[in-house]
């Protein structure tokens, strides 16, 4: 029987503390998710959804990015997509009557953890200026307070529109359509916080900013080295993926400052064999010092050229650009500074060049670790130097793979969800459309919360996701989010983001992956495309949280026509009553999705072309792929400091907190933790179980401030230290981002400890 949400806060600021565990998944993993899922769902729910999840037939998990193999388990999820789908398949509900009972100012002073647990939101709520309590609202209603604030605006780059990753491919090309037919392309989205410094690096090197590889790719591989990367936490299911190439005879480096439990050993919970043993992962763990991952494939890039036949000559001379510019950077690479950057034993890295020089078939993941530094793409250019110069890229079993985090994250930058669009689509969607899209560059999330603070924008709308908790400087956000003339957020469920308004605020209730959705045209599917780029279908199973309840393309769409009225020639309701006229536009407008209609009718639909991995064809501006030389950065600290990374505990999903345990670090009961080395906490005085004041430094010399963490003792790598976010995100300044991406430096955040007041 499904359980009733959390009356008050539960105490999060006394944590306890238990060894760390070295195995994940298994029994434990098992038992937590039908726990969370029953008393979210109770029994017979749970069942129904469970068993629908990742099927051919069923609905995309609202979790993780990771692809699906095309023979399904029957329990085809992970613990943590269990729980991403018990907290949207929740029977919970927040009602009217809830939001009267909890003005704004209740709702501002609750955690995040509070807020998540009261369930689903059941009817359009408004918030009037001046007023402290959100009221219900019609749908009309809404939609004209939206029209009336747009069209008032001086400019349309007045607004912006983000969009979450869990939109789905037709919300995502209707948004960006309607946002460039309104004429703007302040399109930020979550990508500019998490990958947009994969994309930025690939794009110069290899043509496209997706990764090279299949889940099949996995299986042929020699060697994978995950790097920067937590998959037992955050991509659970790539784990069976690592344990079926560990059987075929793959090596695992894993290059972490943290040692993981998922990458340690998997207990596959889908085999008596894993259940009882597991499989051992990692065979060589490079304990890296935050941000010294480019100084480390720099070394071994040099160590490859100096290495007698290493070097795939063949493809070089052929596929390639920029090599021997490259070359002569690689060739002073120093061996001292390398250590000094990393943090490493010369003979771990040595043991791991051997690995290397072994592999025909090489295969890098990688995820924030990499990608929220200030010199993340030259970091990731580098990685990329490594895979060319034996030629892997365009080969099978080997290739790039950044592994994105958030279900279809990747689909809605594929159709159009992007503030730098490239000339060639907006021709495109011009021509399908007879529009003029807008040619300058719009706002990404730092400078869209710049331009929020400086009053050059007054209207936030938001498709999904938790804004205000999920970027960097808290107190500048939430102070930029409040000068907006109105906020609009579309929901499922309650989050920090509708605390923390603009002079009037709007929330729109949207199905969700795991409703049903029924038009005037009968019953939609919508499609996502997952981190390999394979495009499916999604088809949700249950009966709507409410009957006032909208799907996120008739969202769109009726507040397209309320904004643009009848002057639009653009077929909003044909689009609202039918998504396969959706799909068929963007055939005609997105390369790769010809004929999408019929091509994802068949059941595990299709993967989009991609010109390096499938014919070694590369579309740079070179037309090949392209060595790049970079000078090698690190983060410096300073004496008596500690370099602090943001990250998830294993009861959350990007700012979605599900409980307050993190099983695998041994946290339990609390969030508010620092992971430090025992000997650097010696050398502090941070003593185990100490509380402590966790302040950031930066050269605007702004003190940022976060209070009240317990110390724990931990095997991070020496100099640096660890806690979750979004807790910690105002320690990061807005401005510390990485060169060319702007993506927030969450990785790299110099802090110094005092003692908690």
């Amino acid at each position: 029987m499904a359980t009733k949400p959390p009356t008050g806060d539960p105490v999060q600021d006394a944590p306890q503390v238990h060894e760390a565990q070295h195995a994940a998944a298994g029994l434990p993993a098992v038992a937590h998710s039908l726990l969370m899922a029953q008393q979210q769902m109770g029994l017979g729910r749970t069942a129904r959804t469970l068993l629908k999840v990742n099927q051919k037939n069923g609905f995309d998990c609202p979790g993780c990015a990771w692809p699906e193999g095309d023979k399904r388990h029957t329990a085809e999820f992970c613990e943590n997509g269990a729980k991403a789908v018990a907290e949207e398949a929740t029977l919970r509900r927040v009602t009217p009557e809830f939001f009267a009972a909890h003005p704004v100012s209740d709702l501002a002073g609750r955690s995040g953890y509070w807020l998540g647990q009261q369930g689903r939101i059941t009817q359009p709520m408004y918030l009037p200026e001046g007023a402290d309590t959100y009221e219900a609202i019609g749908w009309d209603d809404a939609f004209a307070v939206i029209a009336d604030e747009l069209r008032a605006l001086g400019s349309p780059d007045e607004a912006l529109f983000y969009t979450s990753g869990r939109t789905s491919n037709e919300a995502a090309f209707l948004l960006q359509l309607f946002a460039r037919e309104y004429g703007t392309n302040n399109l930020p989205d979550c990508s500019n916080m998490c990958h947009e410094s994969s994309g930025s690096a690939l794009v110069e090197t290899i043509g496209i900013g997706k990764g090279s590889v299949s889940l099949e790719d996995f299986h042929q591989a020699d060697l994978i080295i995950v790097a920067g990367q937590n998959p037992g936490t955050n991509h659970p299911r790539m784990l069976s993926a690592l344990e079926k190439a560990k059987h075929a005879g793959a090596k695992i480096i894993s290059v972490n400052p943290l040692p993981e439990a998922g990458l340690e050993r998997f207990k596959n919970p889908q085999t008596p064999q894993g259940m009882l043993r597991g499989t051992a992962l990692t065979d060589l763990f490079l304990q890296i010092r935050l941000g010294g991952d480019q100084a480390l494939f720099r070394l071994l890039n040099k160590l490859i050229l100096e290495t007698e036949g290493a070097v795939d000559t063949a493809f070089v001379d052929e596929h390639t650009h920029g090599y021997e510019e490259f070359a002569r950077a690689a060739r002073e690479a120093d061996w001292d500074e390398t250590l000094t950057a990393t943090g490493l034993d010369r003979a771990d890295i040595e043991k791991a060049l051997g690995l290397v020089l072994a592999s025909e078939r090489t295969i890098v993941c990688w995820a924030m670790g990499l990608t929220q530094h200030k010199h993340s793409v030259p970091t990731i250019r580098e990685v990329v130097n490594f895979l060319l110069l034996r030629g892997n890229i365009g080969r099978p079993g080997a290739g790039v793979c950044p592994v994105r985090g958030h279900s279809n994250v990747q689909g809605d930058r594929t159709m159009g969800i992007y503030e730098r669009p490239a000339p060639a689509f907006l021709d495109a969607l011009d021509r399908e459309f007879g529009i003029t899209s807008p040619r300058h560059h719009g706002y990404d999330v730092v400078r869209a919360i710049r331009a929020l603070r400086d009053g050059d924008a007054k209207v936030f709308f938001a498709m999904g996701g938790n804004f205000v908790a999920a970027t960097p400087d808290t107190d500048v956000t939430e102070a930029a989010m409040r000068r907006a003339r109105l906020t609009v957020h579309v929901s499922t469920k309650l989050n920090r983001s509708h605390a923390v308004t603009g002079s009037r605020a709007l929330i729109l209730p949207t199905l969700g992956r795991t409703d049903k959705d029924v038009q005037a045209g009968g019953k939609q599917f919508v499609t996502v495309e997952d981190s390999m780029s394979m495009v499916h279908a999604s088809r949700g199973n249950l009966a709507p949280a409410s009957p006032h309840l909208l799907s996120e393309p008739a969202i769109v769409a009726r507040m397209a026509r309320a904004v643009l009225g009848p002057g639009s020639k653009t077929p909003w309701e044909e689009f609202e009553k039918d998504y396969g006229t959706i799909r068929d536009r963007i055939s005609r407008v997105v390369p790769g999705f010809e004929d999408f209609n019929a091509r994802v009718a068949r059941p595990g639909g299709f993967t989009l072309p991609h010109g390096p991995r499938d014919a070694r064809r590369f579309p740079t501006a070179t037309g090949k792929a392209n060595f790049t030389a970079a000078p090698v950065e690190y983060p410096e600290l300073p004496e008596g400091r500690l370099l602090l990374q943001t990250l998830r505990s294993h009861d959350q999903y990007n700012t979605t907190i599900y409980g307050l345990d993190d099983r695998y670090r041994g946290i339990k009961d609390g969030r508010r933790v620092v992971l430090v080395n025992p000997d650097d906490a010696r050398a502090l005085g941070l003593a185990d179980g100490a509380y402590t004041d966790l302040v950031s430094e930066w050269r605007d010399g702004t003190e940022r401030r976060a209070p009240g963490f317990r110390v724990v003792h931990y095997a991070t790598a020496r100099g640096c230290a660890a806690a979750y976010y979004p807790e910690t995100n105002v320690l990061v300044p807005l401005d510390s981002t990485a060169d060319t991406s702007n993506t927030p430096a969450s990785k790299s955040v110099v802090v110094r400890f005092e003692p908690a007041g």
